[in-house]
């Protein structure tokens, strides 16, 4: 199945993330039950700081990733300035 990573940056309010962040882990939690989650985790700054997300999924194709990628708390709740889901392939580790 082709994979799919959603590159997000934060709105700056990190106070926003923390509240919404049960929320987006309920919604992780289900993409992970249903074994379409390859990696998922915060972008960090040089303070080690969080200012977005990348998240890497399988889907049936680019629609159906951008919506599921929708359909996330951080997405549906303003948490990101801007994001963007963009095919992608695996080469490392080799599959």
């Amino acid at each position: 199945m082709p994979l799919f990573a959603l590159i997000a940056r934060d709105l700056p309010d990190l106070e926003r993330r923390r509240e919404i962040r049960p929320a987006h882990i309920q919604h992780m939690d289900g993409l992970e039950a249903a074994r379409r989650v390859r990696y998922g985790g915060p972008l960090l700054n040089e303070n080690t700081e969080v200012v977005g997300s990348l998240i890497i999924l399988e889907a049936e194709d680019l629609e159906a990733a951008k919506e599921t990628f929708g359909r996330d708390p951080y997405v549906t709740n303003g948490v990101f300035d801007h994001y963007d889901v963009v095919e992608t392939r695996q080469i490392y580790p080799k599959a």
